[in-house]
C-alpha cells in the first residue's frame, strides 16, 4: 500500500526516511540541513528518523558530515548527535541511454538504503519518506520518476518537496507541473519557497493583522513608498553554472521578494488555511501594473573595493556573461489601498 493505502497516522509508531537529494549542493548547505538540525535541536523531529543525502559527488558518510559541520550553529553535542543521524548515498539524477525504461539503479541503491533502515521498525510501524528536492529545476522530472519508480513507500506516505525557480518562464513552469503530476497526487506534492521560512517574513502576519496601532495606517495615506530589499554578503561561490542560467530576477525577485510583496500588501484571509493565504495573494499579484523599462535597473557585480570577488572571476561562470547580478524594480498595485504607492523590490 502507499498513500491511498495504510495511513502511518493509524500506526502506534513511525519511523521517518528524509531524503535530501543535491545534498552536496549550496541550498542543502546553507538551508536545508541547518533548518533540519534546528528541528532536531528543539526536539521537532521523530525520534525515530534517518536524514539520507543524495548527491552526484563522491563522498562517504564522514566527508558529508565534514562538509556540514561548518554551517551547524548550536553545541557540540548536539551538532555530533546530529550529524549521525545523515547518511550520505551517491549516484546520478538522469538515466543514461542505455538505461532508459529501466528502473534507475542509482535510485534503487537509494531505496535500498531506505528499507535497510526501516527493516529495524517492527511491521506495523508506519515507515514514512520524505524527499527535499534541493535541486535545479531541470533534473526535477527524471529524479520524480526515479523516486516514483524505486522510492514509493509501501507502508506509509510518501512526499516529495520542490523547491523554487520553478522553471525559467510560465511554458517551463507549466511543463514542469504536467510531468510532476503525472507521477504523484498533488497531497503528495509540496512546492515551497524557503524564504518563507525566515522570522521576521513570518512575524509579517501578526505585525499586520494582529496590531491595532499598524493596521487602520497600513495604506497609501500614510505610506509613501515600501522597500522589499535583499542583500547576500556573497557571491555566486561556485555556483555560476546555475545562476547564469537563471539571472538575479529568476533567482529571487520573482519568488522571494514578490511572496514577501504579496504578504505585506494583501488584505486580511477570511483563515490562515494555506488556500485562504494564496487567495490574498493572487488577488495582490493581479492588481500589480505591468512592469515596464522605465521602471527597471539591470547590473552586474563587479570586484569589489575590498577585493571580493566579481561575478566574472567566479570561475563557473561563463567568460564575457551578461548575466544580471543585481537588479532594482518598481511594481504599482493598482488598488483601493495601494494605489501610488510605489513598491521597491531590490
Amino acid at each position: 500500500m502507499s498513500d491511498a493505502g495504510k495511513d502511518a497516522s493509524s500506526s502506534a509508531s513511525t519511523c521517518v526516511s528524509i531524503a535530501v537529494l543535491g545534498a552536496s549542493g549550496d541550498l542543502a548547505k546553507k538551508k536545508t540541513y541547518p533548518a533540519l538540525f534546528k528541528l532536531f535541536e528543539k526536539s521537532f523531529l521523530p525520534k525515530d528518523v534517518i536524514i539520507i543525502g543524495y548527491a552526484r559527488s563522491a563522498m562517504t558518510n564522514e566527508s558529508l558530515r565534514d562538509q556540514l559541520r561548518g554551517y551547524l550553529k548550536g553545541k557540540k553535542e548536539e551538532v555530533d548527535a546530529f550529524l549521525q543521524l545523515c547518511i550520505y548515498v551517491a549516484g546520478q539524477y538522469k538515466l543514461s541511454p542505455a538505461e532508459e525504461g529501466a528502473p534507475p539503479k542509482d535510485f534503487q541503491v537509494l531505496a535500498n538504503t531506505i528499507a535497510e533502515f526501516e527493516a529495524t521498525f517492527p511491521g506495523d510501524c508506519g515507515k514514512n519518506r520524505l524527499f527535499y528536492l534541493a535541486l535545479p529545476p531541470v533534473v526535477y522530472p527524471p529524479v520524480c520518476e526515479g523516486i516514483k519508480k524505486c522510492c514509493m513507500s509501501p507502508y506509509g506516505w510518501s512526499r516529495v518537496v520542490v523547491e523554487k525557480p520553478f522553471g525559467k518562464d510560465l511554458a517551463s513552469s507549466e511543463d514542469l507541473n504536467e510531468q510532476i503530476c503525472g507521477l504523484f497526487d498533488e497531497k503528495q506534492l509540496y512546492r515551497i519557497d524557503h524564504y518563507l521560512g525566515k522570522e521576521i517574513v513570518q512575524n509579517l502576519m501578526v505585525m499586520r493583522f494582529a496590531n491595532t496601532f499598524i493596521s487602520p495606517l497600513w495604506n497609501r495615506d500614510n505610506i509613501s513608498n515600501i522597500q522589499i530589499i535583499f542583500k547576500e554578503p556573497f557571491g555566486t561561490e561556485g555556483r555560476g553554472g546555475y545562476f547564469d542560467q537563471y539571472g538575479i530576477i529568476r533567482d529571487v525577485i520573482q519568488n522571494h521578494l514578490l511572496q514577501v510583496m504579496a504578504l505585506v500588501a494583501m488584505e486580511r484571509p477570511a483563515t490562515l488555511s494555506p488556500n485562504d493565504m494564496r487567495d490574498e495573494k493572487l488577488k495582490v499579484l493581479k492588481c500589480i501594473s505591468p512592469l515596464s523599462t522605465e521602471n527597471t535597473v539591470l547590473g552586474q557585480y563587479t570586484m569589489g573595493k575590498n577585493g571580493q570577488p566579481g561575478y566574472l572571476e567566479d570561475d563557473t561562470v561563463p567568460p564575457g556573461s551578461k548575466c544580471p547580478t543585481f537588479a532594482m524594480v518598481v511594481l504599482y498595485v493598482q488598488n483601493e489601498r495601494w494605489d501610488g504607492v510605489p513598491f521597491i523590490l531590490k
